[in-house]
């Protein structure tokens, strides 16, 4: 692919950034050495990394995704915010619409989806190159957040302060984390930190639907000596997340009066869809246990076993009528031990593909009218060993931050197998807890906003060198 710069860095051109260190083989300055400055300079940007919290709060950049593409994305706002303040640093920059036919070559494996429309939905790479000899660090988020949904006691998007939170949808899932990753570059710059390795800055689209955005920029020849989403982890240390199945359970009946003596089915008689999707809600029931039980799907890093979590119901057309079909949408998570040969789930697909046909055996009605099971979503896994260099600095940097930090891996996805794919040692660190991500009044605090953009500013001046 083309590409829009008429003279490309090494890094745009994604050269360059893994290229061994043959100068000063010793360890670089340690940015430990400096957190009095360091934290005083990220402190006094404070009300700075605010603003730009909330200015992306307020840009209703809702995944098409969850309207079905009936409602145009805002993602191009969001680069536009950034791009701002990336420009400021002097970055070098580099917006382009991923292209689903482009990225055919990657069909069957992770983050490749065919029917992806990505026109008005631009990814964003800003680099940063540094003054040479160090190691290069990729800071990559989405700028993709889910529907507002129900409940909330105040405007979604219109990223209100109050009692020490940033409150509104994606502050925590993650713009809260982008804003601390430019908070932290913008701060080293005003404490008069300038940086020996390469930074690049990532902000992709379609995080919330599979992580195609991520493929396109693995794609475009973007690497680094190690990456950082700063996805919410509480300010834990996450070398790890799970991959994610979402799928569509079709159960067929068949409709007719709900008050009226029925026959048996063969004879014309209903079947009541909604009653034999009960039997698969039980079922379900007991398989969560069995995985519970199984350390095939347990991980000493993860506080939750993998499951099956029906999250969608949908049944019937008419009060007065038995369900002609019942649809049990589910979210299913694996694994980097259960990845296919393709890096993705299809060994948990077949699982279940199994149990749901098992079921329907039990039933005479569905042994001759089986329901459909429909994959909508496979998003891939990913691991960084926990004593990896990258993991222990992260994790030193945010306990010297102030940050109660622990090793604990995600229990949802992140983009981060992509790269991890790509030869990119990765792992998760952000502000926020992951609990809060995607609930109504979602909300971040400033307290851990500041220890994240803190910990972030460490590790680049660490890793970077200075």
């Amino acid at each position: 692919m083309r590409n829009p710069h008429p003279n490309p860095s090494p890094c745009a051109r994604g050269e360059g950034l893994t290229a061994p260190v043959t100068s000063s083989p010793g360890p670089p300055p340690s940015a430990f050495r400096l957190p009095p400055l360091i934290t005083a300079a990220v402190a006094a940007h404070h009300e700075e990394t605010v603003s730009l919290l909330q200015e992306l709060v307020r840009v209703e950049s809702v995944n098409p995704y969850f309207s079905n593409y009936e409602t145009p994305s805002r993602e191009g706002d969001v680069q536009d915010v950034l791009a701002v303040r990336l420009e400021r640093l002097g970055a070098t920059m580099d917006r382009w619409e991923p292209d689903a036919k482009a990225l055919a070559r990657h069909a069957g494996g992770p983050g490749y989806y065919p029917d992806r429309d990505f026109r008005g939905r631009p990814n964003l790479v800003a680099t940063l190159p540094g003054s040479g000899g160090r190691r290069s660090l990729m800071l990559l988020g989405h700028a993709d957040v889910v529907s507002a949904g129900e409940g909330w006691r105040v405007d979604p998007f219109g990223a209100v302060r109050q009692d020490g939170a940033i409150y509104g949808r994606g502050s925590v899932d993650m713009k809260g984390g982008t804003a601390a990753a430019i908070g932290a570059l913008e701060s080293l710059r005003a404490a008069g930190v300038y940086l020996r390795g390469d930074v690049v800055v990532a902000s992709v689209v379609d995080e919330e639907a599979g992580g195609m955005g991520t493929l396109a920029v693995v794609d475009r020849g973007y690497r680094a000596d190690g990456a950082i989403i700063p996805e919410p982890t509480g300010l834990n240390v996450a070398p790890l997340c799970r991959g994610i199945l979402w799928g569509r359970l079709t159960i067929p009946g068949r409709a007719s009066h709900i008050e009226m003596p029925q026959p048996h089915w063969r004879d014309g008689g209903a079947v009541d869809a909604i009653a034999l999707g009960r039997v698969f809600l039980d079922a379900i029931d007991r398989l969560n246990a069995r995985w519970a039980e199984s350390p095939a799907k347990r991980h000493p890093l993860l506080p939750l076993p993998c499951q099956v979590n029906v999250s969608m119901l949908d049944a019937g057309e008419f009060p007065t009528a038995f369900a002609g079909r019942m649809r049990i949408t589910f979210d299913a998570q694996y694994l980097p031990s259960e990845r296919n040969q393709r890096g993705l789930g299809g060994h948990v697909k077949a699982e279940l593909e199994s149990f749901f046909a098992e079921i329907a055996q039990g039933d005479e009605w569905l042994r001759e009218n089986p329901p459909h099971i429909e994959w909508l979503v496979d998003a891939d896994c990913g691991e960084t060993a926990g004593d990896h260099p990258l993991s222990q600095m992260v994790h030193d940097a945010a306990r010297s931050a102030g940050a109660a930090s622990r090793m604990e891996g995600m229990s949802s996805h992140t983009d981060m197998g992509l790269l991890v794919n790509a030869g990119i040692p990765t792992l998760n660190f952000g502000p926020g807890a992951p609990s809060v991500a995607h609930q109504p009044d979602e909300h971040v605090t400033e307290h851990d906003l500041l220890l994240a953009t803190t910990t972030l500013a460490l590790v680049i001046a660490e890793w970077c060198g200075v």
